[in-house]
This record gives structure tokens, C-alpha cells and sequence, in this order.
């Protein structure tokens, strides 16, 4: 559905006059410390989907989400959703597909994100490998996948619980038209619950919330300036630590981001704008640590927010990863500029192949004939767990707990 003019108008004017707030803000040359570690700060965050769903897995939405590009029918090489094949050995339980089998011989299974066990499992790593927090992207829920998101909630601060990992509620606004008010409403009415959780994430003494998708310059994040700047101002009144997903350029308001929006952005209490798609090389990385990272940092050091710049190890289909070396060099960069925290992207995001969850290895690991590459398709051997151990490691450079270095001391194999 297209905008009014009234809207385009509206929005125009609220823009303008929240650019000059933020610009405002800027020159008061009042910095407010950063603040002090919690469950965010100074520490590793990983943005986790949770959604995959398996035809029989008792999932409310009933079909193979996330799995499929017709989510009806069971996945296969001409009817996929995934750009990498996760390793499947420490699953209690998985689904039959229609792809081939595995080059192994094996059947070509997938988990789902909605049996307990599953959820658990990634706990349990995230515990093992030393991963502080998970923040679970939850997506308009009054639309038909409400009664699972729902549900994923509920799993995943039992499997925080469980394994002494902390979580917090991260909400996606894409394609939410009406989020002004019902993700208020979804707050109050369910998720504000979680956090009497001892597992739900706290910074600054107040439950952290997450909101990705304010500002973009795209079709499907329509809002106005006034509009985003209201929702944020709520959750602040709720007493919450709000954490912005926001536009790579959400400081220049251009290219990805609208303009007029810094009085948006500024109102986060932590902001986190988004590097996938933006970078897929060593050097890539190291022209945005100069050109917008250092920046960036510069900005939230002005403005008392905290900078939690995104880490993603490359996407297998697009052969990104380098063997590890890409991921290292975001780690290292984004330690050395000086960010509050860091966040992961993705855990668990085998749609874009940019998970760090375990990986297929090598070819005899995933299904034939489809076409998906493993860890190892630069020629370098890779366990499947590399990129958890990496991000552990990450976290350890991130804390002091190892010295800043730009040698990565993570081992493709152990």
C-alpha cells in the first residue's frame, strides 16, 4: 500500500524538525561516559532467529519456515530458503527433506527451531564457546506467525535459564505497518513478562530492548521520523535500556538510511547498525573502520550512547569467509575503535549463510547435487564449530582477557 500525501508531508516535517534535535544534541560537547558492563556492554551478543519450523514438529505455523521458499512443501534444491547446511550430529532429532541425500550417504535432515531440544543445543553452545547474550528477533506477531514467535520466547528463556546465558527481546519492524502501537501493545501484554526472568539481559539496571529497522531507506520501513522517535520514547518511559538496529549510514543519513532521522537515533541508549550486504572482504572492512566505524564511535562518544557495531563471519555461498580471517578482522578493528559491545550476525541465520552456529565441513556433509558450499571451500580444513570457537575468542580480545592483535589466534581445526 502506498503513502498519502498527508503522510509524505507529515513525515517530511517531523523529519526536519527531529534532524535539528539531533543536531542539536551533537554540539552540546557534553559526553556522557559510556556505560559500565552489563549484559551488553562488554560483552558478545548474537542476534538469534529461532525460526525454523519442520512440517510434524507441532509448530503452530505448520510448514517448513524458513526452510523453503514455499514453506508447503519440504525443501529441496529447487525449493530452498538456505544459502549453507547445518551440521546435524548433536540434534536429538531431525526432519526428512526432499533433497538428495547427503554426499555421505546420510539423509538429508534439518532441526527445528521449535522442538526444545534444538533450542537447548544452541544454549548449550553459546555456554560452551562463552557467548554472553542472544537477542531474539521477533517479528510482527499479530500476523500468522504470532502463536510461534510466541512460543520461541517461552523456549528460549527456558534454555537461557538453563545453560546461565542471558537473552532479551530484539523487535524487527520490517514489514510492520502498524508497529507504533501494537508493538507496545505486544510489550505490555506478553513479552514485558520475560523479564522477571533472572536470565533476561539487564544494562544500567533496566531490561534491555531491542527495535531493528528505524530509519532504512526501504519500502517495507515506511515510518515517519516522528512515529520511530515516538516508539523509542515509550520504551524509555517502560524503563527500559533500548538498543537500535539502524542503517550502516544512519550517522551521514544517506545511502541506506533516510534523512532527518538522527533525532531517532539518538534517543537509543545503544546503537548497532547493520553490516551485512555493506562488507565481504579484509579490505572492505578496514575501509569502514576508517571511513565510518571510527566515526561512528566518535558520534555515540559524544552523545553518551553506547556503539555496538555488528560482526559477521561472510556468507559460505559467496565465499566470504577467508577461513576465518574476515570474521577476525571485523573483531579486531571493532575492538581497537572502541565499541561498547558487540553484536553477532547471525547465529543462526543459514538463510544468508552468515551463521557462526555449527556448519556442514566439507562436501560429504551436505546433499547432493545441491549445490551448497562447507566450511571448507577455500581449501582450509574447518571444524564445524570454528566460527563459535572464533567468536569466543573474539569475545575474550573484546574483554582484555587476551591481548588486541590482528593474528587470529583461532585454529580452524583442534
Amino acid at each position: 500500500m502506498g503513502m498519502s500525501r498527508r503522510h509524505l508531508i507529515g513525515s517530511a516535517l517531523g523529519a526536519t524538525a527531529l534532524g535539528a534535535l539531533g543536531a542539536a544534541k551533537l554540539t552540546t560537547g557534553t559526553a556522557t561516559a559510556a556505560s559500565p558492563p552489563g549484559d551488553v556492554v562488554g560483552k558478545i551478543t548474537v542476534g538469534y532467529q529461532g525460526w525454523f519450523a519442520c512440517a510434524g514438529d507441532g509448530a503452530p505455523i505448520n510448514g517448513w519456515w524458513h526452510w523453503a521458499a514455499d514453506m508447503s512443501r519440504p525443501p529441496s534444491t529447487g525449493n530452498t530458503g538456505i544459502h549453507s547446511w547445518p551440521d546435524m550430529r548433536d540434534y536429538a532429532k531431525g526432519y526428512q527433506t526432499a533433497y538428495n541425500n547427503l554426499n555421505n550417504g546420510q539423509p538429508a535432515t534439518l532441526f527445528s527451531s521449535y522442538d526444545q531440544q534444538t533450542v537447548d543445543t544452541h544454549f548449550r553452545w553459546m555456554q560452551q564457546y562463552g557467548i554472553d547474550t542472544a537477542a531474539l528477533q521477533r517479528f510482527n506477531p499479530f500476523s500468522p506467525e504470532g502463536p510461534t514467535r510466541d512460543a520461541m520466547a517461552t523456549k528460549v528463556r527456558s534454555a537461557a535459564e538453563r545453560y546461565g546465558r542471558k537473552f532479551y527481546i530484539m523487535y524487527d519492524a520490517t514489514g510492520w505497518l502498524d508497529m507504533k502501537g501494537q508493538m507496545k501493545q505486544d510489550w505490555t501484554d506478553k513479552m514485558k513478562a520475560h523479564t522477571a526472568s533472572s536470565a533476561y539481559a539487564r544494562q544500567n539496571g533496566k531490561p534491555v530492548v531491542g527495535i531493528w529497522g528505524f530509519g532504512f531507506n526501504e519500502s517495507n520501513k515506511p515510518w515517519s521520523a516522528a512515529d520511530c522517535l515516538d516508539v523509542v520514547n515509550w520504551f524509555t518511559s517502560q524503563g527500559c535500556y533500548v538498543m537500535g538496529g539502524v542503517p550502516t549510514h544512519w550517522r551521514s543519513g544517506n545511502e541506506d538510511s533516510r534523512p532527518g532521522y538522527m533525532g531517532v537515533y539518538h534517543a537509543f541508549d545503544m546503537l548497532s547498525p547493520w553490516m551485512v550486504g555493506r562488507i565481504g572482504t579484509i579490505a572492505d572492512t578496514d575501509r569502514f573502520f576508517t571511513n565510518v566505524n571510527g566515526p561512528d564511535q566518535a558520534d555515540c562518544d559524544a552523545n553518551g550512547i553506547d556503539y555496538q557495531p555488528c560482526v559477521l563471519p561472510g556468507d559460505t555461498q559467496s565465499r566470504q569467509r577467508a577461513h576465518g580471517d574476515f570474521m577476525w578482522r571485523q573483531f579486531y578493528n571493532m575492538v581497537r575503535v572502541g565499541a561498547q559491545g558487540i553484536y553477532i550476525s547471525m547465529f543462526d541465520e543459514y538463510n544468508e549463510g552468515n551463521q557462526i552456529a555449527k556448519t556442514a565441513e566439507n562436501a560429504s556433509m551436505v546433499p547432493s547435487g545441491s549445490g551448497i558450499w562447507a566450511l571448507d571451500e577455500d581449501g582450509t580444513v574447518c571444524s564445524s564449530d570454528y566460527y563459535l570457537r572464533l567468536t569466543g575468542d573474539g569475545g575474550r580480545m573484546l574483554k582484555k582477557e587476551i591481548a588486541l592483535t590482528p593474528d587470529r589466534p583461532t585454529k580452524p581445526v583442534v
